[in-house]
């Protein structure tokens, strides 16, 4: 008997910071994988020019998917919450931390239909907020430095500051900060920009019932039966180079990222074993895992982090979110 899968698709982003629209490498591209006759077929492969388009196009699918009764898995490749104590250092409560750093995004970032945006402003202006300084956001344009924004990192992240990396950052190694907003690797712009349009898919009003976000929402647990949810939808972090993409003739390397990540989640579903990656590591302690569940975001299942200066530098490995 064919074993019934977690989820019916697979939704992977492989999102962009450009200021501009822009198609090909290095913008946004994504891949929607379906089950069709017993075997995961990609039904949708698109690389739009803009977020916006992006955005617009992911909703429609999702609502579509959600009032057929579909489950789905979306990801996408960025942080999506920052090291403990963000939150209380930007002066926003009254929610958890992870919600209340989403809102605070959500408000401040303006992302046009023309992908200009302002997020080395908002970065500056975080700053000016939790140290007065260029910290702990960095990396920008020449043109775009001020009192509160550098071009490079200017300081180190001391044992009194916001931490460098989260707690699954530092499980791997030379990962890129989510305070690098600019340069080789880094991943602060995406997120900057990404985190909002996570945000208004999960609360898009057709969407917002079925929809939640792992480990925020859900805890660090494996999935709970089809029948006992009360999800459809669940968002989770992703890291596209998990895996060894295999592009085909003139194919774009990210088109084939997230069309390979999203048939490697299906494969693993099918084989009884994705569920269990959402208990997240095991041998978190308590603390961890509340800094994990409330604030941060992500767990691999591996070792325990190494002090930071243990962290050997260099390229970033593949790992898997979650």
């Amino acid at each position: 008997m064919e074993r019934k899968t977690d989820f019916d698709a697979y939704l992977m982003v492989d999102w962009s910071a450009s200021s501009k629209p822009a198609h090909g490498a290095d913008s946004v591209w994504y891949c929607l994988l379906m089950w069709e006759t017993g075997s995961p077929a990609v039904r949708t492969l698109r690389n739009p020019a803009t977020r916006h388009q992006a955005v617009q196009e992911i909703g429609h699918l999702l609502a579509e998917m959600a009032a057929g009764g579909l489950s789905i898995l979306v990801g996408f490749d960025f942080p999506y919450g920052y090291p403990s104590g963000f939150a209380a250092a930007l002066g926003v409560g009254g929610q958890p931390p992870w919600r209340a750093v989403w809102n605070e995004l959500a408000q401040q970032i303006i992302d046009r239909p023309d992908n200009s945006n302002n997020r080395f402003e908002v970065a500056a202006a975080l700053n000016r907020v939790i140290s007065g300084q260029p910290y702990p956001f960095w990396g920008c344009p020449e043109v775009r430095q001020s009192p509160t924004l550098s071009m490079c990192k200017v300081r180190a992240y001391g044992p009194n500051d916001l931490s460098e990396y989260r707690l699954t950052d530092r499980q791997v190694k030379g990962p890129q900060p989510v305070w690098k907003l600019a340069g080789v690797g880094s991943v602060g712009s995406q997120a900057l920009l990404g985190i909002p349009c996570v945000a208004k898919l999960r609360d898009d009003p057709r969407l917002a019932a079925v929809s939640r976000v792992w480990p925020f929402e859900t805890g660090l647990t494996a999935l709970t039966p089809r029948g006992q949810r009360d999800w459809q939808i669940l968002h989770a972090e992703i890291y596209p180079s998990l895996i060894q993409a295999r592009p085909g003739p003139c194919e774009v390397k990210d088109a084939a990222q997230v069309r390979d990540l999203a048939r490697y989640f299906a494969e693993a579903d099918a084989q009884g074993r994705l569920s269990a990656w959402f208990a997240g590591n095991p041998s978190l302690r308590a603390r961890e895992r509340d800094c994990v569940e409330r604030e941060e975001g992500r767990s691999r299942r591996s070792r325990r982090p190494r002090p930071a200066h243990a962290r050997p530098q260099g390229p970033r490995r593949p790992h898997c979110r979650p």
